[in-house]
């Protein structure tokens, strides 16, 4: 996810416990602490984990590399974008991995109270959109203008739509803009949820595997387009406009989602008093295409995070060497 973007985050939550984690997706970590963060001497570090494989991803890289190379004690805490920040900014967790734009959240605690600083660039891009499957786009390819959405809703009609177009999201928990933009955009379809990103993207394959027509909320970098490639939806253009007038009132939205780059963010104490971890943790910059080879180890292939780390670690020490202090 410049980063003046509503409030719209990456969709996820899915596959199941592979970190060790005090709490799960929904946890409040303003009421709950690690039982490692904030402990007078000791060698730790604890790490936000975000629901979706490639934050996971992130941070099964960065807890193999601390504690394998660093000698650090790592302890990771799955829980929801809003209440990380919370939890950051009060040192519950030292570090945020993948952040895909908080404006809120920014303004309140990077610029205001300075609690929480930048911690750079992730190195890899994020974009939400809406897509569909490349053998259905190849037979059909005015349906990737938004304009002509109505033209195939029938086509993606689902038993859960309702009569309408099926347009696939994740949680209802998630921030999106789909529910404005399918009532701006005057669209015949109903947003439905399938859960998780683990459950959406089982529908997807399923879809897939039947070479059926669909249309669903997703967003990229991703590994799933190796197995199914999507072709994007173009909506109306996104503009500064847009996403300014939406940050004040969220139901207004009417263009497409931006294009972000994703960033890392400290707790303001661990960026200066975290040594040599808080000096790794801001040079961690990978591509996109490392961030797939490990989430698709973990999602696909079925490798616990912290195999899948050894075996990108033990393949790429040309990219992790210089993240080391």
């Amino acid at each position: 996810m410049a980063r003046t973007r509503m409030q719209l985050l990456m969709a996820a939550a899915g596959i199941a416990a592979v970190f060790t984690a005090t709490g799960c997706g929904a946890a409040d970590m303003t009421k709950q602490s690690s039982p490692y963060a904030n402990v007078g001497g000791a060698k730790s570090v604890t790490l936000s984990v975000q629901s979706w494989v490639g934050a996971q991803a992130n941070v099964a890289v960065a807890q193999y590399l601390l504690e394998h190379e660093l000698g650090y004690r790592v302890d990771t805490v799955q829980v929801d974008e809003i209440p990380a920040w919370d939890a950051l900014s009060q040192g519950r967790v030292d570090a945020i991995l993948e952040d895909w734009g908080h404006p809120e959240q920014e303004q309140r605690y990077v610029k205001d109270k300075k609690l929480i600083v930048p911690g750079g660039g992730l190195g890899v891009t994020g974009h939400i959109g809406w897509w569909v499957p490349k053998y259905f786009a190849d037979k059909h390819p005015d349906v990737l203008n938004w304009k002509n959405l109505n033209k195939y809703a029938k086509t993606f009609k689902t038993a859960e739509s309702g009569g309408k177009g099926q347009l696939l999201d994740g949680s209802p928990s998630y921030v999106t803009n789909d529910k404005a933009l399918v009532k701006n955009l005057k669209l015949n379809y109903q947003i439905v949820f399938s859960g998780s990103e683990a459950a959406q993207i089982t529908q997807i394959k399923q879809f897939a595997k039947g070479k059926k027509p669909f249309l669903t909320y997703w967003y990229e970098p991703q590994w799933l387009f190796n197995q199914v490639p999507m072709a994007e939806v173009k909506l109306p253009k996104y503009t500064d406009k847009c996403a300014n007038e939406g940050t004040k009132d969220p139901e207004s939205v009417d263009c497409a989602y931006p294009t972000t780059p994703l960033q890392k963010y400290l707790n303001a104490d661990f960026a200066k008093q975290g040594g040599k971890a808080s000096a790794f943790l801001k040079k961690f910059h990978w591509t996109k295409e490392d961030q797939n080879e490990v989430s698709e180890l973990i999602a696909s292939k079925g490798m616990s995070a912290q195999d899948a780390a050894k075996e990108w670690v033990e393949a790429h020490p040309d990219v992790w060497k210089k993240w080391l202090p």
